[in-house]
């Protein structure tokens, strides 16, 4: 098997174990029970934030070791999280519903026909503090969020944002400052 010999026997064995884990995580219908087990986990999450719906994939990567949450934070219902790399979330940001975090980009296996104009690129998110996430907006890998940033709904970020600023569209652009 192909994805095996790539990935190696630990990694593999690492998936399965985060496999489960992920379906754990998926039978909890809660948001105080979700909490504590992505802190159980190892994630690292402040107080008074609430997670609603939200999927985790490429667990068995960093793992939830690299996913932390400052205090009062809220990551709405269908939100997607790439655990690939680090996901840095400061205190009260909001993501709303369907957002996309991605921390890495890979076209496929190594020997896939793109790899040389595309190679696999692996960064961290960060969101800084009081940002707000809009609805259906996709955050690309290697994007810092400036402090109190608002990126509208169904915005493609890939770059990063400054503070007090308001951005939009597809790629996200300047739209206005706050201050």
């Amino acid at each position: 098997m192909k994805a095996l010999k790539e990935i190696g026997f630990k990694k593999t064995l690492r998936f399965l174990i985060y496999s489960l884990l992920q379906i754990i995580y998926n039978f909890s219908l809660l948001p105080p029970v979700r909490r504590l087990l992505l802190i159980s986990f190892g994630a690292k999450i402040g107080s008074e934030s609430i997670i609603m719906g939200v999927k985790f994939f490429n667990w068995y990567h960093k793992g939830l070791s690299g996913f932390r949450i400052g205090r009062d934070c809220f990551i709405g219902d269908e939100t997607l999280i790439d655990l690939y790399e680090e996901v840095i979330v400061e205190d009260q940001v909001t993501l709303a519903q369907r957002v996309l975090v991605l921390t890495h980009t890979n076209v496929g296996y190594k020997d896939h026909p793109l790899q040389k104009y595309f190679p696999k690129k692996a960064q961290p998110v960060v969101l800084k503090t009081g940002c707000f996430i809009g609805a259906g907006s996709i955050i690309l890998p290697g994007v810092t969020i400036g402090k109190r940033a608002f990126i509208t709904a169904g915005s493609v970020v890939s770059s990063d944002i400054p503070s007090d600023v308001v951005y939009g569209g597809v790629p996200a652009k300047f739209i206005r400052k706050l201050k």
